[in-house]
């Protein structure tokens, strides 16, 4: 790992980054944007939803509140280049912040456990999404998602597979390496797998800026 950590700083879990401000709703709608979309229109959708909530362009753009978001009509979120599904899913999460039903508080002291049973429950949010929340959103250190494709790339590679070859074979959901090796193989880096998965990203040079966001 010494010279993977050597040609690239994580800014995401330095000194720095940890003192960030925590925000659940704005992680988790921004979150919400960028499914299925490249990082250039995620960036635009976000952008451009933002904005829907601040009329003065001189000035920095304030992300909305869930109140905001839960008064606005479907109609209006999608002028901001949602379709139906995402701009129905972000006024339901919005209005499960206004109701209580989730709020920043609950969100920050809840288990890793508590905190995926109430995120998969909400419409447009699933196991990834809730795992790149956990990881980048509230910070937790021991985040590891076998399910992204990325990780389980760089995974195979830094641990000494072929992976063309392995993409050539086909394979299915664990194509790259199996769930049970993945787990079995960053034991060593835990309580600190998050950090281990963002190496392992930047093994095969995944993008994650927009959901570093």
């Amino acid at each position: 790992m010494i010279p993977l950590i050597a040609r690239h700083h994580c800014t995401v879990f330095s000194p720095a980054g940890l003192t960030e401000k925590i925000d659940p709703f704005r992680s988790l709608t921004s979150s919400i944007c960028g499914q299925q979309v490249s990082s250039a229109a995620a960036k635009a959708i976000k952008n451009r939803f933002v904005a829907l909530y601040n009329e003065d362009t001189t000035t920095e753009h304030i992300w909305p509140t869930p109140q905001q978001v839960a008064g606005t009509s479907i109609e209006r979120l999608r002028t901001a280049g949602l379709s139906q599904r995402k701009a129905e899913y972000i006024q339901g999460l919005a209005e499960k912040f206004v109701s209580g039903e989730l709020s920043t508080q609950l969100l920050l002291t809840a288990s890793d456990e508590e905190v995926m049973e109430r995120l998969v429950a909400v419409r447009g949010l699933g196991k990834w999404s809730v795992e790149m929340f956990m990881c980048f959103g509230l910070k937790r250190m021991d985040v590891l998602s076998t399910g992204d494709l990325g990780v389980q790339r760089g995974m195979a590679a830094h641990f000494g597979s072929d992976v063309s070859k392995l993409k050539a074979k086909g394979g299915g959901k664990w194509k790259y390496m199996s769930e049970q090796d993945m787990l079995k193989n960053s034991e060593v880096y835990a309580p600190y797998r998050s950090l281990f998965m963002w190496y392992m990203w930047r093994v095969v040079d995944v993008d994650t800026t927009f959901v570093e966001a």
